[in-house]
């Protein structure tokens, strides 16, 4: 395996694309037939025997491919590996990716079944359903399958198989060894991978880490994405009286907690929506050559705020991509008591909100939940990690619940990296483009530990439509980008590093 950190490289690409698209709509189909295929075995992160027939399918999948297959048990759910042959004087590219999903709530899908894939074609506004009959030879590349998981994280897994069945048919050499890790509980923040990738480590041993996960940037133009935040999340709840009482004997007596929640979560950003927490952002500062890279980014402030129909963003950065490069802090959801139809003239028992902290290279998780945690003990609050008994209520004016979740860590890979503009060179040369570079994405794959234990650098290579409604009701991958993965996996595994 090569080990230079620093090298020149040249390109030369065994270019199917000047070929016809034939070849390539040829294997789109083949790809929506095997995805299809895929997405009907359920994987839902909570469900061990979804997992577990999903590594099933995979194994098989992979060893039609000629690939050596592996089950990387964990204190959790299994990995999955998959490796070419390896070939000493070969630089090695590992591939990360996941094949589990966020839980479906199957009401709240314009569909029967979400893991039963329904094509579509755009419609006005909106979609129309199509039978998958109508597709033949000349494949609309702008319909779009809908169904949990045909964008995250399913379609790039596709998308490589298929290209290899490209490779095999072109007769083109691959100047790589490639290994291929899959996840099976990326959705519920890979827990274990930590300990899975030092207990692997030889297994996993590569040159640089290609991480094929989320959209390609709203352009649509080819993206190399240098870093992601991390992430970790928090559980606040505030008490009133031990059970709900009667607002109208009890309102102007019993303390709310739905006020006290309030007042407490406001104290902790002011108008324009910053941190007011001492020391929250310490640390974080961009220089001049990065603040370039940032602006170079095509995004649109205005176009943002009319997609998602508000006036005014909060004042974190200047603009999109320089408010990533700071740690957020997020209230993801809350409650209290009654609402809607069932709402009910009390004063409720308990208020709670849920928080997620993104988090960035120079933030680290525990130290931000500790700050958080002494902010509220400096508005008053009596911090517990339990219930408090009756005895801890009556001993203090305001008692606060905090639990907490474990933290999953930023990367961030430098933007002049020669492995990363190896893969900017790639897509340029493939799709004929300048490539976006995102320095810091605002999602979280749980990268840190690859980088941590095997000492390289990562990047992700999104490949799915930027509207794919990921992680919610009515998923969908557009077509076209099961052709726009298949060549850019193709661009990457026949492009040679000198």
């Amino acid at each position: 395996m090569k080990k230079a950190v620093f090298f020149l490289f040249t390109i030369c690409t065994f270019s199917i694309f000047a070929q016809d698209e034939v070849a390539i709509k040829s294997q789109v189909a083949h790809a929506i037939t095997e995805l299809r295929e895929f997405i009907a075995i359920p994987n839902d992160a909570l469900n061990a025997d979804d997992i577990d027939d999903n590594v099933l399918w995979l194994k098989r999948k992979f060893s039609e491919r000629g690939f050596n297959t592996a089950v990387l048990e964990t204190e959790n759910m299994p990995l999955f590996f998959a490796a070419l042959p390896v070939e000493d004087d070969k630089p090695t590219m590992l591939i990360y990716m996941h094949f589990d999903g966020q839980s479906v709530d199957p009401s709240k899908w314009d569909q029967p079944n979400p893991y039963q894939v329904v094509l579509k074609a755009p419609e006005g506004d909106g979609f129309k359903t199509v039978s998958f009959d109508e597709l033949d030879d000349d494949i609309n590349y702008d319909w779009r399958l809908f169904g949990r998981s045909t964008s995250d994280d399913k379609s790039p897994i596709v998308m490589l198989l298929n290209t290899i069945d490209l490779l095999k048919k072109e007769g083109a050499e691959i100047p790589f060894n490639v290994k291929v890790i899959l996840d099976g509980e990326e959705e519920k923040s890979s827990q274990p991978l930590p300990k899975a990738v030092k207990q692997y480590r030889e297994l996993l041993e590569a040159d640089f880490l290609v991480i094929a996960d989320g959209p390609v940037h709203p352009s649509g133009d080819p993206t190399v994405v240098f870093g992601c935040r991390g992430i970790t999340t928090l559980t606040l709840t505030t008490y009133g009286p031990v059970k709900p009482q009667h607002s109208g004997h009890y309102g102007n007596y019993a303390p709310n907690p739905g006020f006290q929640l309030a007042q407490l979560l406001a104290s902790m950003k002011d108008a324009d929506g910053k941190v007011t927490i001492s020391g929250y952002y310490d640390g974080i500062s961009i220089d001049e050559p990065t603040m370039a890279i940032l602006k170079s980014v095509p995004d649109s402030d205005a176009e943002i705020s009319d997609k998602l129909q508000f006036k005014s963003a909060e004042q974190v950065g200047g603009f999109y991509q320089e408010a990533l490069q700071y740690p957020s802090l997020n209230i993801r959801g809350m409650g209290s008591g009654w609402i809607g139809e069932k709402a009910r003239t009390i004063v409720p028992e308990s208020a709670t909100a849920e928080l997620d902290l993104r988090l960035v290279v120079e933030t680290d998780g525990n130290r931000l939940k500790k700050l958080v945690k002494d902010h509220i003990t400096q508005q008053g609050y009596q911090v517990y990690d339990h219930v408090p008994t009756k005895a801890e209520r009556l001993a203090h004016e305001k008692v606060v619940t905090m639990t907490e979740e474990s933290v999953t860590d930023a990367f961030r890979t430098d933007l002049n990296n020669p492995y990363g503009q190896f893969l900017v060179k790639t897509l340029k040369d493939t799709f004929g483009k300048d490539v976006i570079q995102i320095r810091t994405t605002g999602g979280t794959v749980p990268i840190a530990p690859f980088i941590n234990e095997l000492k390289i650098p990562a990047f992700i290579v999104p490949m799915v439509n930027p509207d794919n409604n990921q992680h919610s009701p009515n998923e969908n991958l557009k077509i076209g980008q099961l052709a726009y993965g298949i060549k850019t996996f193709y661009g990457m595994l026949t492009s040679k590093l000198n």
